[in-house]
């Protein structure tokens, strides 16, 4: 077993502090990675307060990873010694279902092994990205493509994925009409994507603040969702609203932008149920749909992609010491756009 220094959570109520963790000896497919950066994702802070249901404490977040490898398991092949590689949402998967043999293993049909707060396969639970070294199956490990400075890709394993896949997913491109929702940590890369992939990009954001950012990422139009008659103008635009809020929203109001044949797409995940009328969807053959991150080979194809098109996400680089009042910060959305910790700090 590797002992490594790591940021934990104690409990639901305390903040963050440090701590030693466990890292598992090399099996013969595994990669031990010295991690280089983590982000910071809304998703971590839901986890450690128990937002999304009791977890085992303490515990290390953090599913937006890269780093360095630093050995290999006897059978790797996939990877070598000193290769710049990410590790994301998901470290693990039965690898035999039929979700998982198609490369979606966000969609594996026993259990998708989240990288941290889930259990593993080996029983144990899984313990993520603030620390100084992770082991992952070399099947969960990307690539990182050198044109990428590594201090920024952390985000693009989250933010990124999510973002990339439903843009893929729902063929938006040339001729079409992306509207994102929320122009935050997430939502900011959704506008880099979109305007990289060829389509017309309009942000939907509650005030105009961050309308100047909006359009040096690639937005075509920016709406403040506070102003009513934006749904009346917009009604019937759009052929995928992509919502990356995770607040409750009045979602019949974003229903009724969509053109014939549209889909709004839920990223963001509320705590609250939604509901909606019927008449809005029948009448318009419009359909609302929700994404996760990505299974592994769309990852990869999203690195590759951001590479070439220089898409990267807008961040702040934090110490270790710095991640409480980073927290808070993410909750006042005081923060533009992603967070990402300097893993050195964690020495």
């Amino acid at each position: 077993m590797l002992t490594v220094n790591a940021y934990a959570a104690p409990s639901a109520t305390e903040p963050l502090g440090p701590t030693t963790i466990q890292r598992r000896d090399l099996g013969p497919h595994d990669v031990l990675i010295d991690i280089a950066y983590a982000g910071i994702c809304h998703s971590d802070i839901h986890t450690v307060r128990g937002h999304w249901g009791p977890i085992t404490y303490p515990q290390v977040v953090g599913h937006e990873i890269v780093g360095f490898v630093r050995e290999i398991g006897s059978e790797v092949t996939k990877h070598t010694v000193g290769d710049r590689v990410g590790v994301g949402c998901e470290s693990n998967s039965c690898g035999h279902c039929e979700q998982c043999r198609k490369g979606e293993e966000v969609y594996c049909l026993n259990t998708a092994v989240q990288t941290y707060a889930a259990e593993d396969y080996d029983g144990t639970i899984t313990q993520g990205g603030y620390s100084q070294a992770i082991v992952v199956n070399e099947n969960f490990v990307l690539r990182v493509p050198e044109s990428l400075p590594l201090e920024k890709v952390a985000p693009l394993l989250c933010a990124g994925i999510t973002l990339y896949s439903p843009l893929k997913h729902w063929n938006a491109g040339p001729g079409t009409k992306v509207a994102v929702v929320g122009m935050g940590g997430l939502g900011h890369v959704g506008v880099k994507l979109a305007h990289a992939l060829g389509a017309e990009v309009t942000v939907l954001s509650q005030s105009l603040s961050k309308e100047e950012d909006g359009k040096r990422f690639g937005a075509d139009h920016y709406y403040a969702t506070s102003d009513p008659e934006t749904f009346e103008k917009l009604a019937g635009e759009f052929d995928l609203v992509l919502n990356t809020v995770s607040a409750k929203l009045d979602i019949a109001r974003y229903v009724n932008l969509l053109a014939v044949d549209g889909t709004l797409v839920l990223l963001g995940a509320p705590s609250e149920n939604i509901s909606l009328p019927a008449m809005p969807l029948i009448g318009g053959r419009r359909s609302i749909s929700g994404s996760a991150n990505g299974g592994i080979p769309i990852t990869q194809k999203m690195l590759d992609f951001c590479a070439e098109h220089d898409v990267l996400p807008e961040t702040e680089l934090i110490d270790a010491d710095q991640i409480n009042e980073a927290y808070e910060r993410v909750l006042s959305s005081d923060v533009r756009y992603r967070f990402v910790i300097d893993a050195k700090s964690f020495a």
